[in-house]
């Protein structure tokens, strides 16, 4: 099973889900706002497209800091309060909860990419190997959005998903380099690595107030049992088939993964 990195500190301590605007309080909402603030009638057709542009750039720098602060399931009325539109235009441009996500954080999903492809280039397989999950556990602690986004699936993104396969086997492969030089422990799989990041994303959440770096020590402890020492050996690990059902069930929760939002 190849992994993709990351956490979910929502899976341990997130605030009360908030659910999507339900169909009737948004068809509502857009009748009180009219066609005008999502698509306004201007005399020419550039100035429709500059206008839809704004939205769509302000929607989502309002979103990437929204998640980064409270996750994936981050209310979506607050994503149009900072962004400065009204909930019925977020829901124009971005009919899904997951086409927001995917759109909002594709370039953060390939910061992940970038760091094993990195840490391939690094001659020692164990400093490679170490490196990546220090820098992807730093993501972590940086970002929730992009923590929960490493721990689902979202299908309804066939670029993410890409991206997503080619970090995977990029970590595969420091996998296998780190225990061919005898340096990971044998019995170590890339399942183990995904049980180790919802760890990590739980410990960030948790003291990010009052030990931000707190993670760093965790990681440090955790890369220390990763290592090769002849020790006992670990439980059985959960099956690919277990892994991808927690991946799903956590974008259902995060309201990635249940189907379309209310048609406008």
């Amino acid at each position: 099973m190849r992994v993709s990195a990351q956490i979910s500190t929502d899976a341990v301590t997130s605030p009360d889900p908030v659910l999507p605007v339900p169909a009737v309080q948004a068809r509502c909402l857009l009748e009180a706002e009219g066609p005008s603030e999502a698509e306004p009638c201007l005399p020419a057709g550039r100035g429709l497209r500059a206008d839809a542009t704004r939205n769509r750039v302000a929607i989502l720098s309002a979103a990437r800091e929204v998640f980064a602060e409270f996750g994936l399931q981050a209310p979506l009325e607050e994503i149009a309060r900072r962004a400065d539109v009204g909930i019925a235009t977020l829901y124009r441009r971005f009919p899904t909860r997951e086409r927001l996500v995917a759109a909002a954080l594709i370039e953060k999903v390939s910061q992940y990419a970038d760091a094993a492809s990195e840490a391939l280039a690094d001659p020692d397989p164990w400093e490679g190997f170490a490196g990546l999950v220090r820098r992807v556990c730093e993501l972590q602690a940086g970002d929730r959005g992009l923590s929960d986004l490493l721990s689902m699936t979202l299908p309804a993104s066939q670029d993410v998903e890409e991206i997503r396969e080619q970090a995977h086997a990029h970590v595969d492969e420091l996998i296998c380099r780190a225990k061919a030089a005898r340096r990971l422990r044998p019995d170590f799989t890339s399942e183990d690595l995904l049980l180790m990041m919802v760890a990590n994303a739980a410990v960030a959440h948790v003291t990010r107030v009052d030990a931000p770096d707190a993670w760093r020590r965790f990681v440090a402890l955790i890369l220390d049992g990763f290592q090769h020492s002849g020790g006992e050996p670990l439980p059985e690990a959960p099956s690919a088939a277990q892994i991808t059902g927690a991946m799903a069930r956590l974008a259902r929760e995060r309201g990635c993964g249940a189907g379309p939002a209310p048609v406008l």
